[in-house]
């Protein structure tokens, strides 16, 4: 049987608007206990930008953290895939372009991510990788 995006999607995604100060997306990071926050200006999905986004962009560069936006950080290249592609389509792109995480977006709007955590614990539970995604996180 097909298995689709949907079925393993992490759904409502944490968004945050492209003018947003970097170390307030960093601290709702660490309060979400997430790496990945989707940038959206309205509806519309701008960009994603990851825990390693904020090290290598911002304090790797130097300067300012609190003068840093998202938008000056986030990753603008973005694949995405829909709730209803096959999860053959998100391993493919994830492939494809070496990326871990990807945006699920319907009719424009983002509702997800997909992530290969996410493929692990689904795809091959038993995998070091399966373990380390299903487990609870140290808080």
């Amino acid at each position: 049987m097909t298995q689709h995006v949907r079925d393993i999607m992490t759904s409502n995604p944490v968004t945050v608007e492209p003018r947003t100060p970097v170390t307030a997306v960093a601290r709702k990071m660490r309060d979400e206990n997430i790496g990945v926050v989707l940038v959206t200006e309205g509806d519309e999905l701008r960009g994603l930008v990851s825990d390693r986004d904020l090290v290598i962009r911002t304090l790797a560069e130097g300067g300012d953290p609190e003068q840093r936006t998202v938008v000056s950080v986030c990753s603008g290249e973005l694949f995405t895939v829909t709730p209803d592609d096959d999860l053959d389509r998100a391993v493919q792109l994830m492939r494809e372009h070496s990326v871990r995480r990807v945006p699920v977006v319907d009719h424009g709007h983002a509702v997800g991510i997909v992530s290969l955590g996410d493929l692990a614990i689904e795809r091959d539970p038993g995998s070091a990788l399966g373990d380390i995604s299903a487990a609870r996180p140290n808080q």
